[in-house]
């Protein structure tokens, strides 16, 4: 059984953490329904159990606190401008360095990298974050910033560049987890097969 938890907070830019929670859900959907007694569990988490409101307006009910939750093999820490705020958070700040030294993998999508390093997880890695945030980020020391990948490995540390980047990072890491063809299996269902980039300047004719 793997249990996936998905930390929530004020401010939390949605697709951060929706992209993964989908791949981690549909993960889980199909190991059930090809072993029943698999039991992948996905939780989302906050500080209390009070509506989350991520940063588009998005209200999300978590399902345990950081101080009651199920062990987890997998966090996952969402970025948006929330970050900034939550980077003073000392209390929240030694929650993940709890929860992740116990994890069997760390991951953080977009400027969740900001939230990881101030905690101390990836202190000293190689992270990817939101293209927007990379000389911020750099710039806190301690810290490689890689610039040209969606998703970075370091270790079990697994960082995803911004908003979309994290269902690619989600889909490796089910992949490394449960194996390629599963994952690519995940990927049919959701129907994740990206076309070329936005074509809609070209001419309609």
């Amino acid at each position: 059984m793997t249990t996936y938890g998905l930390l929530l907070f004020e401010g939390a830019e949605e697709l951060d953490f929706v992209g993964p929670w989908e791949v981690f859900t549909v993960s889980a959907m199909l190991r059930a329904s090809q072993e029943p007694a698999t039991q992948d569990r996905v939780v989302a988490v906050a500080e209390s159990l009070d509506p989350v409101r991520a940063a588009k307006g998005l209200r999300i009910l978590p399902d345990a606190t950081t101080a009651d939750h199920p062990p987890l093999d997998v966090l996952l820490v969402p970025g948006g401008q929330g970050t900034r705020r939550e980077v003073e958070n000392r209390s929240l700040l030694d929650w993940i360095a709890k929860t992740s030294a116990a994890a069997e993998w760390t991951t953080g999508v977009c400027t969740g990298s900001l939230l990881l390093h101030e905690a101390g997880p990836a202190k000293g890695r190689r992270v990817a974050t939101h293209w927007s945030f990379e000389d911020t980020l750099e710039a806190r020391g301690d810290i490689t910033v890689v610039r040209d990948a969606r998703y970075v490995v370091d270790g079990t540390l697994v960082t995803s560049q911004g908003v979309s980047a994290g269902i690619d990072m989600a889909l490796w890491l089910i992949g490394r987890l449960h194996g390629r063809d599963h994952a690519r299996t995940v990927r049919r269902y959701i129907q994740y097969e990206p076309a070329p980039p936005y074509l809609a300047d070209e001419p309609v004719v």
